[in-house]
């Protein structure tokens, strides 16, 4: 009873105090699309291509997500620890070149080139980075990683786990490499967002007790560190990234499922995978904290899905930011439609309009991002059915880079700390 009542003082002082520079770089309105080149998945359709043939996947691209009445690309620039750009700090990727620290055809620049035809469009560019995988293929992709690359120079930042390799997000020189990474896109390149994915702490078995021993002192579970340490990077990341420029948005897209309420009151009637538990992300920490400009959950399930209901789960979620000034974007996906063969229930884009429908139905969301391109291209009619979904809206589907600073004001500040009382 004390907490709603306080919670409706908090809500009584949003209304009633002025609201001058209380604003945030995530936007209304977003309808994105996640384009992954980890595996060739979306760009570029395979290693080696030329400049032109680069460019000209590119236009194609842009070209239909325009078309779809999309306004917003996710474009994954990092996929492990390499670059599809010109980087300090990380070597060319193998997806570009086909061979690692190899740059692609001529003096071609992806990120570049994607970040100027993306705005062209009316589009928005968003760099998606993986902050900590080093490998996907295991052994034989370590062996030809090339001398220059940051795991190779600092093998004791890194930790083998199930074949792959990963730097060790409890070392502050990881977190140093991540956050000058991110920073070097902001500065170099006119990206609209700097974007995280849910992978982190690849699972329960890291193999970091030396780590935790040096620098986990002030935490009894090595658990409560490890989140700690994703934390203090999402926050670090926030702050350095909107110094350099105040207008990036910046945000992160978690597993679906925070927590399960038969381990923690505070979760969702799940009982799926906790990203708060296998893979040490406090999605709601960064929410609370203000870290975070937008937070995109994936929920990759079907509406009435009886152990992951995406139902259940968008009202979760807002829930979880209803309080804050943290944008909510809704993964969807869209992968799911591709693959389903007759009679799944993703078969078609039935279901899909279905989530769509709840979605436009929701005060609290703010957009949606698919996975991934290639995926909606595979749907039959799904960019159809999304161009007639959007068709309202394309009127002002031009989203140009965000101009508008994040500010923190005395209420939010209250806020949060009223709020952090009770989580």
């Amino acid at each position: 009873m004390l907490r709603k009542r306080i919670l409706s003082i908090v809500l009584l002082l949003t209304l009633l105090l002025p609201q001058a520079g209380a604003t945030q770089t995530a936007q209304d309105g977003l309808r994105g699309v996640w384009v992954s080149s980890v595996y060739n998945i979306d760009y570029p359709s395979r290693p080696g291509l030329d400049a032109d043939a680069l460019k000209a996947e590119a236009d194609t691209i842009l070209d239909h997500v325009r078309d779809m009445g999309l306004n917003a690309v996710f474009l994954q620039v990092r996929p492990s620890a390499d670059a599809l750009y010109s980087s300090a700090y990380f070597p060319w990727s193998r997806y570009i070149s086909g061979t690692p620290g190899q740059p692609p055809d001529g003096s071609f620049d992806p990120l570049a080139y994607w970040v100027e035809e993306a705005h062209r469009r009316g589009l928005q560019l968003h760099a998606w980075i993986n902050p900590y995988r080093i490998t996907k293929n295991g052994e034989s992709e370590w062996d030809t990683l090339p001398a220059d690359s940051p795991a190779k120079l600092h093998p004791e930042w890194t930790v083998q786990y199930e074949e792959n390799y990963y730097f060790n997000p409890g070392l502050p020189a990881v977190q140093h490499l991540v956050v000058d990474g991110a920073a070097e896109i902001v500065k170099n390149y006119e990206v609209d967002g700097i974007h995280l994915d849910d992978y982190f702490y690849p699972g329960q078995a890291f193999s970091d007790a030396e780590a935790f021993a040096r620098y986990g002192s002030s935490f009894e579970d090595i658990g409560d560190w490890r989140r700690d340490n994703v934390n203090r990077l999402i926050a670090t990341l926030d702050e350095t990234l909107h110094a350099i420029r105040p207008e990036i948005s910046f945000g992160v897209s978690p597993a679906g499922i925070w927590d399960n309420r038969e381990d923690n009151p505070k979760g969702s009637d799940t009982q799926g995978r906790s990203a708060y538990r296998e893979i040490y992300c406090d999605s709601l920490h960064w929410i609370h904290q203000g870290t975070v400009d937008y937070i995109c959950p994936q929920l990759y399930w079907p509406i009435g899905y009886e152990i992951a209901d995406f139902a259940v789960l968008l009202d979760w979620w807002q829930d979880a930011v209803a309080m804050s000034d943290v944008a909510l974007y809704i993964g969807i996906g869209a992968y799911r439609a591709a693959e389903a063969e007759a009679g799944d229930i993703w078969y078609g884009t039935a279901e899909l309009k279905r989530q769509l429908a709840m979605l436009d139905s929701s005060i609290d969301v703010q957009g949606e991002v698919f996975f991934s391109y290639t995926s909606l291209c595979d749907i039959p009619n799904g960019d159809t059915m999304l161009a007639e979904h959007y068709q309202p809206a394309k009127q002002d589907s031009a989203m140009p880079p965000a101009d508008i600073g994040k500010q923190t004001t005395m209420l939010d500040l209250i806020s949060r700390f009223i709020i952090s009382l009770f989580y």
